[in-house]
């Protein structure tokens, strides 16, 4: 929960930011909605009069400030007015600098700064993205990757689709295979075919080349599934610290992972509305924008209420789960909810496990329900399987 924010302690009283103080005093309201505490923003408040002083010093407008004048203000031999001691400008306080001039930026007071450079794709490669967001129905974090393995094979293929044939395909492949891994260069291939399929349909290739695209011999379902007994699954949910936020949350999370064997983006994308109470289900939207909606069990509702009536910050954002310190936003992507898995295996002691992602609460689900006597059809549609042979996966237990 947001830490109380007594009177913030005021700038240097020598340290003057001229023309730039209405900024700075709407900047430190921003970060205090956010719910920092009142250190870190006195903090905040000091590195933006700084830098708004060392700005004024310098005769620099707010106009022609880029990358470059913050790599000059980080350089400086600091003999700016004020409190400070030292005559060098740490990199803690850059980064702070650096967030007040994005305030800027966002205020549209200074032009955009900084290396933030979109990927760049062809006017072709773009109506095919736009092709799989429409039609496909798959993320947009895929879009963008599928969108940069085709800019990549198009230095072997050319700009003209009229001139691809099954021997050119099949070289490009085979030569991206000699300096890719294995799992890379399946994927590369599957956007691949997606892309050709694309332009076929378009009359602007020659038709099914996407058959000549080479299968990479890696066998689906070949390994062991990676799981935890049901006894290490229970010690991790017991390890999470119910006396702060962060454990309250993370022990939510842990048990939806593990009773209903979600995924990593289930949780990401999981919003408050999704919830029914009355009914005890969870609506889940997966791989292919397909909802369903699965029952809650009673511990994993239990845990969720309670992250909800007692550790969720409050803000204007219906994502259920959010990030226990400020600014209180979303998680950044999945990798955030493996996070979760990997420190409750640590705080565990648990030293090899079989994996350390967010997957493994949901094959260690998946094998339990097998155990107790689940059919293989219920295991999926729990799972939310498309193939019967994925489900088929787990008998190999």
């Amino acid at each position: 929960m947001p830490k109380p924010n007594g009177k913030l302690r005021q700038c240097p009283r020598c340290m003057d930011p001229g023309m730039l103080e209405p900024f700075v005093e709407e900047f430190v309201g921003e970060l205090v909605t956010l719910g920092h505490t009142r250190l870190t923003v006195a903090g905040y408040r000091d590195a933006a009069c700084h830098f708004a002083e060392w700005l004024r010093r310098c005769d620099i407008s707010l106009v022609n400030i880029d990358d470059g004048t913050i790599a000059r203000f980080a350089k400086h031999q600091c003999k700016c007015t004020g409190a400070r001691r030292h005559h060098h400008v740490s990199a803690k306080y850059v980064r702070r600098a650096r967030r007040f001039v994005g305030f800027l930026v966002g205020r549209g007071a200074v032009k955009s700064v900084g290396p933030n450079v979109p990927t760049v794709v062809s006017a072709r490669v773009a109506e095919f993205q736009g092709w799989l967001r429409h039609h496909r129905g798959i993320s947009e974090r895929t879009v963008d990757r599928h969108g940069r393995m085709i800019m990549r094979l198009l230095a072997g293929l050319g700009d003209n689709p009229g001139t691809y044939d099954a021997e050119l395909v099949r070289r490009v492949v085979i030569t991206e295979a000699q300096r890719s891994s294995r799992p890379y260069i399946k994927t590369m291939t599957t956007a691949l075919r997606g892309y050709l399929r694309f332009l076929a349909a378009h009359g602007v290739c020659r038709p099914w080349l996407d058959r000549a695209v080479p299968t990479i011999p890696q066998w689906r379902l070949s390994a062991l599934p990676r799981y935890l007994p049901s006894a290490d699954v229970e010690r991790l949910i017991a390890s999470c610290d119910l006396t702060k936020p962060h454990g309250i949350r993370d022990k939510a999370i842990l048990l939806l992972l593990a009773r209903l064997g979600l995924r990593a983006g289930d949780i990401l994308g999981m919003r408050l509305d999704d919830i029914v109470w009355e009914e005890g289900t969870l609506r889940v939207c997966g791989k292919g924008r397909r909802e369903v909606r699965l029952p809650l069990p009673q511990d994993a509702g239990d845990a969720l209420l309670q992250y909800l009536e007692q550790a969720r910050p409050f803000v204007d954002d219906d994502r259920i789960f959010l990030r226990s310190s400020a600014p209180y936003r979303p998680f950044a992507g999945p990798c955030a909810i493996s996070d979760v898995v990997r420190l409750a295996l640590k705080r565990v002691g648990i030293a090899n496990p079989p994996s350390r992602g967010a997957n493994l609460l949901r094959h260690s689900a998946a094998t339990a329900m097998l155990r107790a006597g689940a059919t293989l059809d219920a295991i999926g549609t729990v799972l939310r399987h498309r193939s019967a042979d994925t489900t088929a996966h787990y008998a190999k237990v």
